[in-house]
């Protein structure tokens, strides 16, 4: 049986997980992800009753009920890098006796469905939709130091993909994961559109955004417009999907990532006042989960 020495898997001295400070215990095996701390009140405030809020760091957890359903709602923070913290300690708590340190022999399969918010990189795509990401490409090169990662990717996509829009080599190795197929049906539904999910590394130069630095591919956006991959093409930037769906792939988990559009980077329309779109889908989101 495996164990995990306290140098891999730190516990804090009351029993719980190193950043987001849950315990077991406080852990629904449902859970929304959302990137803004702050959020996460929000998203309680639909609870009829709150079990525990935990904060640490940038990580917020509040877990309590909705319409008789347990739920966790966690905010990560911005960026895949936070994710692989979020989802290994998830997963921790789910799978891991912290007192032993040894794998538990049942598995727990959680279900993850991060709302978000996000650029479209299609003209036709208005500030106010929700777009549910069928498949994420990340360009932030996490889940390439996990081993086995070809079994959860779509090899063939991702090399038409860094063919079609000529790929930097000093740039991570983009991934491409799907979705789970299960969730894809339960929450999106006819109000929601379905794509193509780029989870970039940053805000600024790696989603195409020019300030005071130029670029090294200037073009990327263009060519990222006119990819097109079988019925697939490219609908929207985000910073966290992609490591959620390719981490929780890896370890049995079902994951989703569905985003309120706030911005149209190709016709550099916006949405400044989105704060009701995202509550609408908050809405969905708890009466599907």
């Amino acid at each position: 049986m495996k164990h995990f020495p306290s140098s891999e898997l730190i516990i804090n001295d009351d029993g719980s997980i190193f950043h987001l400070h849950l315990l077991p215990e406080q852990l629904s095996d449902k859970i929304i992800l959302v990137g803004d701390p702050g959020r996460v009140e929000m998203v309680a405030s639909y609870f009829d009753n709150v079990e525990c809020d935990v904060a640490n760091r940038e990580f917020r957890s509040i877990t309590g009920s909705y319409k008789g359903k347990r739920l966790t709602v966690v905010g990560t923070g911005i960026g895949t890098d936070n994710i692989d913290i979020v989802v290994n300690e998830l997963d921790s708590l789910a799978n891991i006796d912290l007192q032993s340190r040894t794998e538990k022999p049942v598995h727990t399969q959680l279900t993850m469905v991060r709302i978000g918010t996000s650029g479209s990189v299609q003209a036709d795509i208005a500030p106010g939709s929700y777009v549910l990401a069928q498949k994420s490409i990340g360009f932030d090169g996490v889940l390439n130091f996990y081993a086995n990662r070809n079994t959860v990717c779509d090899i063939e996509f991702e090399k038409a993909f860094t063919h079609h829009v000529n790929w930097h080599p000093q740039w991570c190795a983009p991934y491409v994961v799907d979705n789970d197929p299960e969730l894809i049906e339960r929450i999106g539904l006819d109000d929601m559109l379905r794509g193509v999910t780029i989870s970039a590394n940053g805000f600024y130069g790696p989603q195409g955004r020019e300030l005071r630095l130029p670029l090294a591919h200037p073009t990327l956006n263009d060519k990222i417009e006119t990819f097109r991959y079988g019925r697939f093409k490219i609908t929207n930037y985000e910073m966290e999907s992609s490591a959620i769906a390719g981490l929780a792939k890896l370890m049995g988990h079902k994951a989703l990532t569905v985003c309120c559009i706030i911005a149209n980077r190709r016709v550099h329309d916006a949405f400044p006042n989105y704060k009701k779109s995202i509550q609408v889908l908050v809405e969905k989101v708890l009466e599907r989960i």
